[in-house]
């Protein structure tokens, strides 16, 4: 079992980093449940591969390669995003078509994902790379070193910082970016700001799942808490807290059945969401059954 397992410093450390990828993924991923980004995570995820392969040809850590090139991702994707006319934000989400009848969605996909095959392309024009660089397509939690904790911990530090200072004018550019551009807000840089978030909780992700799987971690968690939850305080966390639990009981199981931890993770995640799915509308039409003889109760008062 994993608590009989502890004392073991790689343990503990694996430990430690499923706690601050949940909690990071899971305030992440609130912004991006409630944009509508999923899809942009499943592409910005497989688009950063191209810079942990050319980390490896420079011999520099792989996850610092991932992060330099998601940032340059993020930048394409917010030009061909912005290259629309008269849209409130930045995203493309908020606006599929822009200038000449381009589905922005279709462009940011196809830029994304030929990110992924550049990566690919590199990977195989090298002997010797394709053991080493495959772990972070699916993760290796148990190997992460003393450094990951370290970038894990500023990283997410940071993130929430930003997103706790932001958080009114975020949610306004979720659920009214039209309302955010006419209070006189930087309505692009926001949806930048939720950008960078999004790419540095997956590189954050990329030693635990891989960048295959981070996209669970991210919308996981929130997508679950919002079946259960009406305000953005409470999903917010309650999806950190799912966040750390998958990552938690992962592991567990990793450690009962010598499966691979990374794996063992996001079917957690896909457990919660599956069982959630089914007993969030029962659980509200039965709470709405019992409320309904004291709401007839209240309308028959003079």
């Amino acid at each position: 079992m994993l608590w009989q397992t502890l004392g073991d410093g790689y343990t503990r450390r694996a430990l430690a980093e499923a706690v601050l990828v949940g909690l990071l993924c899971g305030a992440v991923g609130v912004h991006i449940v409630l944009r509508r980004l999923s899809f942009l995570t499943v592409a910005l995820t497989h688009a950063t591969f191209p810079g942990v392969v050319v980390a490896a040809l420079l011999g520099v850590p792989l996850v610092l390669g991932a992060g330099v090139f998601g940032l340059v991702i993020v930048g394409v994707v917010a030009l061909v995003a912005g290259a629309r006319g008269g849209s409130a934000g930045a995203l493309p989400s908020a606006a599929p078509t822009g200038r000449g009848g381009r589905d922005v969605s279709s462009v940011t996909g196809v830029v994304l994902s030929g990110g992924f095959a550049l990566g690919v392309a590199l990977m195989s024009a090298q002997d010797g790379f394709t053991k080493d660089l495959t772990a972070f397509l699916v993760g290796s939690i148990l190997t992460v070193d003393e450094s990951d904790l370290v970038v894990s911990a500023v990283t997410a530090v940071l993130v929430l910082a930003v997103l706790a200072a932001l958080r009114k004018e975020l949610l306004l550019g979720a659920f009214d970016p039209t309302a955010l551009a006419a209070g006189g807000y930087p309505a692009r840089r926001l949806d930048l700001v939720v950008l960078v978030a999004l790419e540095l909780a997956v590189v954050t992700t990329v030693p635990a799942v891989g960048t295959i799987m981070a996209i669970a971690l991210v919308v996981g968690p929130a997508a679950t808490a919002r079946l259960w939850c009406v305000r953005t305080g409470p999903m917010t966390a309650l999806s950190m807290v799912l966040g750390v639990f998958a990552g938690v009981v992962g592991l567990a199981v990793s450690a009962q059945w010598n499966i691979a931890a990374g794996g063992a993770i996001v079917l957690t995640v896909t457990a919660l969401f599956a069982g959630s799915l089914l007993l969030a509308p029962w659980l509200r039409a039965e709470a709405r059954t019992a409320q309904a003889p004291a709401a007839a109760q209240l309308a028959q008062r003079p």
